[in-house]
């Protein structure tokens, strides 16, 4: 499955790390461009300038990692979409264009299902992507979110709430499974 990753879900730290981690382990394929992780990076400034560029040297980092998910920009294809946003126009261009099966976004208003059917994708919330590929791959998936608790729990130099982290992040359906699902 590949799936086109907006800006908004690798913003925040955590997020991203689990997304990119189950693309490690190849539950999915990533997908971006140029313009998407520059978004990303233009995101975090209200963090700071060192933010910033953490940001473009993770990008950095992705892109070796994933050399496969970069995609071009495509201007022929952008031209003739029409999205509430004109600015996500890039992000449903690259998913046609590199044939992704889904767009993954916390923006639902900016992506209309039926626009993006008519493309043969599919809009996806975190939530519900990172719930599916757990019911799917479940000790993969728990590897991860295992790995990414004992970052921010690094990072924190505290103990934190594995499930107060995940809702942090938006994945509350995801956390209330996964926690009863006893992992």
């Amino acid at each position: 499955m590949r799936v086109v990753l907006d800006a908004c879900v690798l913003f925040p730290s955590v997020l991203r790390d689990i997304l990119l981690g189950m693309a490690a382990r190849g539950l999915y394929e990533p997908v971006w461009s140029e313009r998407i992780l520059e978004e990303w990076a233009r995101a975090v400034i209200r963090l700071g300038a060192d933010a910033q560029a953490e940001a473009r040297a993770e990008g950095l980092l992705m892109r070796t990692a994933f050399p496969r998910a970069m995609q071009r920009a495509q201007p022929n294809i952008e031209a003739r979409l029409v999205l509430p946003d004109e600015n996500d126009l890039h992000v449903l261009a690259v998913a046609i264009s590199s044939g992704a099966d889904a767009i993954l976004t916390f923006n639902a208003s900016d992506f209309p299902r039926h626009v993006l059917a008519a493309e043969g994708i599919e809009r996806r919330d975190p939530d519900g992507f990172v719930w599916e590929l757990w019911s799917r791959n479940p000790a993969e998936v728990a590897a991860v979110i295992a790995r990414v608790h004992a970052e921010a729990e690094r990072r924190a130099g505290q103990p934190v709430s594995l499930k107060a982290l995940l809702k942090r992040v938006k994945l509350n359906r995801f956390a209330k499974a996964f926690g009863a699902g006893g992992v």
